[in-house]
């Protein structure tokens, strides 16, 4: 069974940048669209960042410009590199397969951005 560890978070203040990685224990990423979602205290998983097995990328409106999804399948990591970090940013981050049935979801990595 695949497992995924995302890894990267931390307490930062706003304007800070992080990076989060996500490692898959197979090689189930690179032949699949790979999505960072995140949840935050109170509301629902939001999708904010995919990339297809080729490195298409997209991103929700509230992150573009500012976070940068890409991965490396020899490694089977997805990374998300987020900059300009906003106090609204902050949520419980996971990555999963971005379409079909879910796998197993991670623990998540938590990204707190003070003001």
């Amino acid at each position: 069974q695949v497992q995924l560890v995302e890894s990267g978070g931390g307490l930062v203040q706003a304007g800070g940048s992080l990076r989060l990685s996500c490692a898959a224990s197979g090689s189930i990423f690179s032949r699949n669209a790979v999505g960072w979602y995140r949840q935050a205290p109170g509301k629902q998983r939001e999708l904010v960042a995919d990339i297809t097995s080729g490195g298409t990328t997209d991103y929700s409106d509230s992150v573009k410009g500012r976070f940068t999804i890409s991965r490396d399948n020899a490694k089977n990591t997805v990374y998300l590199q987020m900059n300009s970090l906003k106090p609204e940013d902050t949520a419980v981050y996971y990555c999963n397969v971005r379409f079909g049935v879910k796998l197993n979801w991670g623990q998540g990595t938590q990204v707190t951005v003070s003001s």
